[in-house]
């Protein structure tokens, strides 16, 4: 057992629970539960390093998490022993815990849970997410920027608004640094599926991709990459660990000052379920460090994009956007609301492959 700021850790034994369960002691108990486990390096990773900060910024909090947790009923199940013991705020950080979340919510009325990236909400249910296709439409730059031969490889989870938005901003980012590159989308339908992955990516490279981009909860696609000289741009944390010479860049999410206001809103009192969906300026959706193949003029050239993002002087979904297909989807000047934005369903001008209904 290891110490963390002189608490003991403590296992519990939740015998109706998947996967690992640990405790720190503390006053008010917060549960976290992951669709994936901690050591993916990728999603859950993420949310766990930024449960790990809520407790090192506020060590007087319990948190408890349970990780690879089955979206359906197995995570209405977990949701409802958080709460049933004691657990007053509970973040559901998958998409597809969103009925469970609203079900368990309703059973619960003084417990407070969140969602993440969800869009069904009740005056103890809110929702939250990063705006994480801005960072995606910063990587896009770098991918553009490196391809040779105008085909950039995507390797996509699952046919969800969320991975098909931040899938558009990365071909956004692309075309614009490189018009005539294609960006080939292929779905492994699974969130956290290293062997899929790996066929996903080599399937990519057999056709001549040659920057191998990805959302999956691995690092599987970019060591891929590397293993057969083609750069790769990680996502949910950094990547570079795994493929040290290859690597261009990561969109990586840094939910810990999320968590952290969460929590002193819900102790003041002010807490209210809100859609909430912070912008890249917040730091909750960023970029990892450059690899070493990344040249400084195309470093710079993000840090300028990334600033006219902060400054609102365009963001990345602005009109005139066509889909794949050639329709005008967003008109010229249009700025899309986030309602359109969150129902995302169709892939942009210069994507190959298709959404699967």
């Amino acid at each position: 057992m290891k110490r963390r700021w002189g608490t003991l850790i403590i296992l519990l034994l939740f015998l109706t629970l998947p996967g690992n369960v640990f405790a720190a002691q503390d006053s008010l108990k917060v549960g976290f539960v992951y669709v994936g486990p901690v050591g993916d390096y990728g999603w859950s990773y993420a949310h766990d390093q930024g449960r790990q900060y809520l407790e090192k910024t506020l060590p007087d909090v319990k948190t408890t998490y349970v990780e690879a947790v089955p979206e359906g009923a197995d995570a209405e199940r977990v949701l409802t022993q958080l709460a049933r013991t004691g657990h007053k705020v509970i973040f559901a950080t998958s998409y597809g815990y969103m009925d469970a979340a609203l079900k368990v919510a309703e059973r619960f009325p003084d417990v407070i849970f969140l969602h993440c990236s969800g869009h069904k909400r009740r005056q103890n249910l809110g929702t939250y997410f990063g705006r994480m296709y801005q960072a995606s439409y910063l990587t896009g730059l770098v991918a553009g920027k490196m391809t040779r031969r105008n085909l950039i490889g995507y390797v996509a989870p699952i046919p969800i608004p969320e991975v098909i938005r931040i899938a558009n901003a990365f071909a956004r980012g692309a075309r614009e640094v490189s018009p005539d590159v294609k960006v080939h989308v292929v779905w492994t339908h699974a969130w956290y599926d290293p062997a899929t992955e790996s066929e996903a990516a080599n399937s990519l490279l057999d056709i001549g991709a040659d920057v191998i981009a990805t959302q999956s909860d691995s690092p599987t696609p970019v060591q891929t990459a590397e293993k057969r000289g083609a750069y790769g741009v990680g996502y949910n944390s950094d990547a570079g660990k795994f493929a040290p010479q290859k690597h261009l860049v990561s969109a990586v999410w840094n939910w810990g000052p999320y968590y952290v206001e969460t929590i002193k809103n819900v102790r003041a009192g002010t807490w209210k379920s809100a859609d909430d969906w912070w912008p890249i300026d917040t730091g909750i959706a960023g970029l990892s460090s450059f690899g070493p193949a990344v040249p400084e003029d195309v470093k710079t050239l993000v840090e300028r994009r990334k600033q006219d993002l902060v400054a609102h002087k365009f963001d990345v979904f602005w009109g005139p956007i066509k889909d794949q297909h050639g329709q005008l989807r967003i008109a010229d000047g249009e700025k899309p609301s986030d309602t359109v934005l969150l129902q995302m369903d169709w892939l942009i001008e210069g994507m190959l492959g298709r959404v699967p209904r």
